[in-house]
């Protein structure tokens, strides 16, 4: 019976921290763009909502959880282009412009919920999941890991993908210098603001698409401030990783962990207060921060809009 049981908590963990962790992943990818690039993208949380809400309707209205996902990257580039053209182009403080984008993110959606469904919870089914043959039936691991949505497998390439770009292409040399030596990059001919305008842009799309996957695979439906501070966790994962993509998926699977722990309790006897597993995740940003912050590096030219012939 213990042996069942603890099978049970551990199918259940596995699989509720991949859940958990995708998005997060989605997230903390375009924001290793943008810090890459110099821009410190505060209103992730605004974008993830955006997201998270279009995607839902999209797929309720349009039955398709493709055309939702796709739906609610356009969510996450309506805040994306926001933050292109204050910070970016006309060179407002990124930290109050991205602050105003999740506040107006969390507002807009809540209000667009309550026009939309009249105080209904209306709900999607379960989404399709492609297993790998062989690995699917491996024992506890098995249907937790390679028996997933599309998309899970497409974020982890996408994590091998970004690597290639950041080391090894034209582009990922010039969000490099567009955040370390953004005059370097003028000089050569590049225009700075039009990278950091793509790399915020980047942001955007892949933190809709976090948080349509939150909204569409992880829950099924979408309530007011679903995301619930996982944009800052985006950003706080991000800088840890140091613009290295793999550290970036490992990372969120670990914070994943701590997301869906409360979920996976509920299969044994152990009584923990729900506020105690809520807190675990910011405690471990905490215990992150503390432990590996001291030697993080971030690019010299974050948070400073660029102006050219400026000093």
């Amino acid at each position: 019976m213990n042996g069942l049981l603890t099978q049970s908590f551990l199918t259940a963990l596995i699989a509720g921290s991949i859940v958990a962790a995708v998005p997060l992943m989605f997230t903390a990818l375009g924001e290793s763009v943008s810090e890459r690039a110099g821009v410190l993208n505060i209103g992730l949380e605004g974008m993830m909502l955006l997201g998270a809400f279009l995607g839902f309707l999209g797929a309720y209205e349009l039955h398709s959880m493709w055309l939702g996902f796709l739906a609610g990257i356009a969510g996450g580039l309506i805040g994306a282009v926001v933050m292109a053209v204050l910070s970016v182009g006309m060179g407002l403080d990124q930290i109050v412009v991205g602050i105003a984008i999740t506040l107006a993110g969390e507002g807009i959606t809540s209000v667009l919920l309550q026009a939309k469904f009249k105080g209904t919870s209306p709900g999607l089914g379960n989404p399709a999941t492609v297993a790998i043959p062989g690995l699917s039936r491996i024992p506890v691991l098995g249907h937790s890991v390679f028996d997933q949505p599309l998309l899970v497998y497409l974020g982890v390439g996408l994590i091998g993908l970004m690597a290639w770009v950041f080391r090894s292409t034209t582009w990922g040399l010039n969000l490099r210098a567009a955040g370390e030596k953004p005059e370097a990059l003028d000089a050569a001919g590049v225009s700075v603001l039009a990278v950091r305008t793509y790399a915020v842009l980047t942001t955007g799309a892949l933190a809709g698409l976090g948080g349509a996957y939150l909204a569409i695979v992880g829950a099924g439906t979408f309530t007011p401030f679903m995301t619930q501070g996982q944009g800052f966790i985006a950003i706080v994962i991000a800088m840890l990783a140091r613009g290295k993509p793999l550290w970036v998926g490992v990372s969120s699977f670990v914070f994943g962990i701590c997301l869906s722990i409360a979920t996976a309790l509920q299969l044994t006897n152990i009584n923990i207060s729900t506020d105690v597993i809520n807190l675990l995740p910011f405690v471990a940003i905490m215990v992150a921060l503390v432990l590996f912050a001291r030697g993080n590096y971030l690019p010299p030219a974050l948070c400073q809009p660029y102006v050219r012939g400026g000093k």
